[in-house]
């Protein structure tokens, strides 16, 4: 199971093509709105908590200081992936600075910005997860091997030859 936390409700619809895959690959999941800034006590209680609740992963999106992934991470031994969140006056880049430039010891996986990162979150968190679960790993080759099969049939459908 994955936990899924964003720093506000603005950032819920950047996170649809995380619960989507993650609802096609078959892993449950559960999510929250907490802020480091707004609901600090409630962020740690829900970090420290997560393992104990079967939680083996949490993604966390941020924007602007982006220090939600950084206080995640600071009260969980579990994996912790930060989604910068692009927005702002400088457009995601202080989020992903902030994500990238944890202390040393408290570990932050990064993903691209904004809803591609979220896809990437997503497929990370399968991974991890992947490592003990046959049947997860078996439907992630298939949807990794479907990917693949989207691009061939584009490239089939679209490809252009010119010869003079």
């Amino acid at each position: 199971m994955i936990g899924i936390i964003a720093g506000s409700s603005s950032d819920i619809e950047l996170l649809q093509p995380c619960f989507e895959l993650l609802e096609e690959l078959k892993i449950p999941y559960e999510f929250k709105v907490l802020s480091a800034h707004r609901t600090p006590d409630e962020t740690a209680e829900y970090s420290k908590t997560a393992a104990s609740r079967g939680l083996k992963v949490l993604i966390t999106a941020a924007g602007l200081a982006a220090a939600l992934p950084g206080v995640v991470a600071a009260h969980t031994n579990l994996p912790v992936i930060g989604i910068p969140i692009p927005g702002g006056p400088l457009s995601g880049v202080d989020s992903l600075l902030s994500i990238v430039q944890m202390p040393g010891g408290v570990p932050v996986a990064t993903v691209s910005l904004g809803k591609t990162g979220a896809k990437n979150a997503a497929v990370l968190a399968a991974r991890i997860i992947a490592l003990n679960d046959k049947e997860l790993t078996s439907r992630l080759e298939k949807w990794v091997k479907n990917q693949a099969d989207k691009v061939r049939k584009a490239s089939a459908e679209e490809g252009r030859n010119f010869v003079p």
